[in-house]
């Protein structure tokens, strides 16, 4: 089994004062925390509002020579590129936070997805330009996706490499919010502009208006991040000249089974959190008759209540360890995808939305204590490119074919037991790879500097 870092700073050489004082004399963690948070809110608004469209209008509108299911699984398919190109956005991302500082990665990632989100409102359709307006729509996508897997490492380890540590995991926590409050403003914008304007109206223009609002949502962002300091743990890598030359060389020879168990690990809170956002989305209008308005109502009402579970989970995982967290989560969630299934299919709004709730609830508490586990399970020089990597490739596995999936094992609209069972052999897949992880919070004590992990045993 891969053995855990041991706890505590080793980067500076021995004798020299470690990060601490630094983090006490820069700005405070609330302060991190909601630069972080409002960063993390934006990108995944960018990210989740293409999802939300892909269920809705962009199947006829860019590829209107399909049939409907079709249409559906090639509007999820460019969806689906943007995970391809998130970890290849965490490898050069990855690169430039682990060279040459994590701020860098906050501005570049929140730019380039913020300008790539603007450009897919703008984007003519099938009917105006032919074959380039998928074309361009895919590249768009990819772009969004490589913003994307950039902006995770940079956001969690501002607030994890500067949080104490017998609080990394609640601190870590604050920009694992970010992601339900990016999808409550892109879906609440959607469903208002769903119930104001007419079918017509909506699928002629009404669409694109969330992804223009994007770009004064970037510009605000910017500003925002505009005074953050660089962290105390790449400031002192900084000072002894100790920085990877080749972080990702580095992470793929010295740490690969820590990354694909950690990718694999993730994948069920993907898999559960886009089942429930984006497939059943699009199943429920198109096969239960559920109105569009209704559904996104379902899903938002789940989101709302697991939203504020995250920093509680968190504190769990301070307290009792990230690992057995994740393990609870994992094995709820793999009892849960049949109940959840069969709610659905009723097509009432009270059961689908208790279905999506308690699905949620299992996915976030895996997600809120990831933000100080995938960076703990690496140390400090390849630490951006590692947990990034890690979390963006159990985007992938999740997230990037679930939708696919789900659409070709559910048909044209037949029950969906086969993907509860998909979903729930996820579930014990990921199970498995917590399971090989090392715990890696810190035992209890006094109050450590805010480091983590060292130098990891070679894989």
């Amino acid at each position: 089994m891969y053995e855990a870092p041991p706890d505590g700073p080793s980067s500076a050489p021995a004798g020299t004062p470690g990060p601490a004082p630094a983090a006490r004399t820069g700005p405070s963690m609330p302060r991190l925390a909601a630069a972080s948070l409002a960063g993390t809110a934006i990108e995944f608004y960018d990210f989740f509002v293409y999802g939300t469209a892909a269920a809705l209008v962009l199947g006829p509108l860019f590829f209107p020579t399909f049939s409907p299911l079709a249409g559906t699984l090639a509007a999820f398919g460019t969806f689906g590129v943007g995970f391809v190109a998130r970890p290849l956005g965490s490898l050069v991302f990855g690169h430039i936070g682990d060279r040459h500082g994590r701020r860098p990665v906050l501005f570049a990632s929140l730019l380039l997805t913020g300008v790539a989100t603007v450009a897919v409102g703008c984007l003519p359709s099938y009917a105006s330009i032919g074959v380039a307006a998928p074309v361009l729509l895919l590249v768009l996508r990819f772009l969004q996706g490589l913003g994307l897997g950039g902006e995770w490492g940079g956001a969690v380890l501002l607030t994890a490499e500067h949080a104490p540590a017998r609080r990394r995991g609640l601190w870590a926590s604050i920009p694992q919010t970010g992601p339900p409050v990016g999808f409550l403003l892109a879906n609440g914008i959607m469903l208002v502009l769903s119930a104001a304007l007419t079918d017509d109206q909506f699928r002629t223009w009404g669409w694109r208006v969330p992804f223009w609002f994007a770009g004064l949502l970037a510009a605000g962002g910017l500003l925002l991040r505009a005074s953050l300091e660089e962290t105390p743990a790449f400031r002192a890598l900084a000072e002894s000249g100790r920085r990877a030359e080749a972080p990702l060389t580095e992470v793929f020879r010295r740490h690969w089974r820590p990354v694909l168990l950690s990718g694999g690990g993730l994948a069920i809170g993907y898999a559960i959190f886009y089942t429930v956002t984006t497939w059943s989305l699009a199943y429920g209008t198109e096969h239960l008759g559920v109105g569009r308005t209704t559904m996104l109502a379902c899903i938002m009402t789940a989101v709302v209540i697991k939203a504020p579970l995250t920093p509680v989970f968190a504190l769990l995982g301070d307290r009792w360890g990230r690992r057995p967290v994740c393990l609870a989560g994992c094995a709820a969630a793999a009892l849960w995808m049949f109940p959840m299934a069969a709610l659905l299919r009723t097509g009432r709004p009270l059961p689908m939305a208790l279905g999506f709730t308690v699905a949620l609830v299992t996915m976030v508490m895996i997600l809120s204590v990831i933000a100080a586990y995938l960076p703990e399970l690496f140390e400090p020089r390849v630490r951006c490119t590692g947990a990034a990597v890690g979390y963006n490739l159990g985007g992938v596995l999740g997230g990037a074919l679930t939708p696919i999936v789900a659409t070709a094992l559910a048909g044209d609209g037949g029950p969906p037991w086969r993907v509860a069972a998909y979903l729930t052999g996820i579930a014990l897949v990921s199970l498995c790879c917590f399971a090989l992880l090392p715990e890696t919070a810190p035992a209890a004590g006094p109050a450590a500097a805010p480091e983590a992990a060292t130098e990891p045993a070679a894989a």
